[in-house]
């Protein structure tokens, strides 16, 4: 049931907090920064890509558990905080000391001209949160949102590794809220009061706040969901606001409505049979992700290079799949592998491959009112029979948070060294992710050789008519995909794997 409320509320640096009369389009960060005069986290971007902005997020997952995630305060809308539990840069310091955060930054000599430094350290509170005792490696997938202009990077990961080390003493707001991993010293109730504060803001009814002529309203079943959504179909669709959050802060654009997907439980769900892996189209890229990882390993590497942790944790698949971008990461990889989506309106579903989604670039099969609501891939178990293998390829200019230039998935069945089907798919060519059909057909029935790969070559020059723009030329994004296909062959032939990293 849907009932009009004019406030929101969450938990803010420990304390409860209740926001009214503010927009709806209002970001976390102007929140913090105009409102409440917070202004440890910057703007330095305005989009998502710089972390300067990073705060933490606590919140009690659909599986009941206690989920904490850096966030981009800068594309977060306030009222999807609604129930949920932020962590600013100023709840670190206690009275008396610094945060083993901090400290580890202060004692690595971890700041230079320090605009960059708030963002760094929550993201580092993120990682200290949720890992007892990371790898380098992993330190350095966990800060790949935060961009540091003087090149600070090295004594940031010292300081990574340095702040459990000084764990084992310090108490402050957040600390007496969120458990540290065992292993580092906590001795707070921690986790258990923290979920019982989010518990005592949970809503009977849906959330509905409207101010300045603005609507936010965030649906607690598919059922409300759909139907504000066929009644209102120029509404925008807000998941994670990854997009929507740009679209406000860049092309300061507006809009009566907005049905947040994040408060449905049903859409939060991943479900795994012998057969499928199907994904609610709330589910976090982070999640997503993972779930796919456990299925299909081959592409473990190149999410990593998929936006940033804080992008992941809030942008979900669903919203991904339905912005369409032609430069969005996961349709290669989801169309390679055979997925489908269920399209609803209304009451009323209906299923179709995920390349059939696509029409023309910000064109879809999609009817007025109509919206993604679960994407389904098959099984290794449910692909064809023979030897799957798995190929997913990005070139960008960096290694994390950036837009490829090109990106490809290929999955080949190769049975008794025949290709008995052969599924190719590319990203940043064309104003949609495409199939290379002719490049599959040149493949299917073939033997499995160098010589079957560079007819598929070939004919992936009649798939596409690749476009060019600041990133790359369409002869370079063409000579890339073609190279992909080919390295994918050297690679089945026992070539090693680290040539996926470029």
């Amino acid at each position: 049931m849907i009932s009009s409320t004019q406030s929101i509320r969450f938990l803010l640096n420990g304390a409860p907090h209740t926001v009214s009369g503010v927009n709806p389009h209002t970001t976390l960060l102007q929140y913090l920064r105009e409102h409440l005069q917070l202004t440890g986290s910057k703007e330095g971007c305005a989009e998502g890509d710089c972390g300067a902005c990073t705060v933490v997020l606590a919140e009690i997952d659909v599986s009941g558990e206690l989920a904490i995630n850096p966030i981009n305060a800068c594309i977060r809308l306030l009222p999807t905080l609604d129930g949920k539990a932020i962590f600013t840069v100023e709840s670190l310091a206690s009275k008396t000391a610094l945060h083993p955060v901090q400290q580890a930054m202060v004692n690595c000599h971890a700041s230079q001209c320090g605009f960059c430094t708030p963002g760094f350290v929550m993201a580092l509170f993120a990682l200290f949160k949720n890992d007892a005792a990371p790898t380098r490696e992993r330190a350095c997938e966990a800060l790949s949102g935060n961009l540091c202009r003087c090149t600070g990077y090295r004594p940031i990961l010292d300081a990574a590794e340095q702040m459990y080390a000084l764990a084992s003493t310090h108490s402050d707001a957040a600390e007496q809220w969120i458990a540290a991993p065992a292993t580092c010293g906590s001795s707070h109730q921690g986790n258990a009061v923290l979920i019982a504060a989010l518990r005592s803001l949970e809503r009977d009814t849906s959330l509905d706040y409207s101010v300045d002529g603005a609507r936010f309203v965030a649906p607690r079943s598919i059922e409300e969901f759909s139907t504000l959504a066929l009644a209102n179909p120029s509404a925008w669709i807000l998941g994670g606001g990854t997009d929507i959050g740009l679209w406000i802060n860049k092309a300061l654009q507006s809009n009566a409505l907005i049905l947040h997907t994040g408060e449905i439980a049903a859409l939060q769900k991943i479900t795994e049979t012998d057969e499928e892996l199907s994904f609610g189209a709330a589910v976090s890229l982070e999640r997503a992700f993972r779930a796919m990882n456990r299925v299909y390993p081959e592409l473990a590497q190149v999410w990593t290079r998929f936006a940033s942790w804080p992008v992941r944790a809030s942008g979900t698949l669903g919203g991904n799949v339905a912005n369409g971008s032609p430069i969005g990461d996961s349709m290669p990889a989801l169309i390679a592998l055979g997925a489908t989506v269920t399209l609803r309106k209304g009451a009323n579903q209906r299923s179709i491959a995920l390349e059939s989604l696509y029409l023309g670039y910000k064109k879809q099969s999609r009817d007025a009112g109509e919206w993604i609501e679960t994407i389904t891939l098959p099984t290794r178990r449910a692909q064809p029979p023979g030897t799957l293998q798995i190929g997913f390829y990005k070139n960008s200019k960096r290694n994390e948070q950036d837009i490829s230039a090109v990106c490809s998935a290929v999955v080949i069945v190769v049975d008794r060294g025949v290709v008995g089907s052969a599924r190719i798919a590319l990203g940043g060519m064309a104003g949609i992710p495409k199939r290379a059909r002719l490049a599959e057909a040149a493949l299917v029935g073939k033997a499995w050789s160098e010589e079957a790969v560079r007819a598929a070559m070939n004919a992936m020059t009649q798939d596409v008519s690749p476009m060019s723009d600041m990133r790359a030329s369409g002869q370079y994004r063409m000579q890339v995909a073609q190279n992909h296909l080919l390295r994918f062959w050297h690679e089945s032939q026992g070539a090693s794997t680290e040539l996926r990293v470029f």
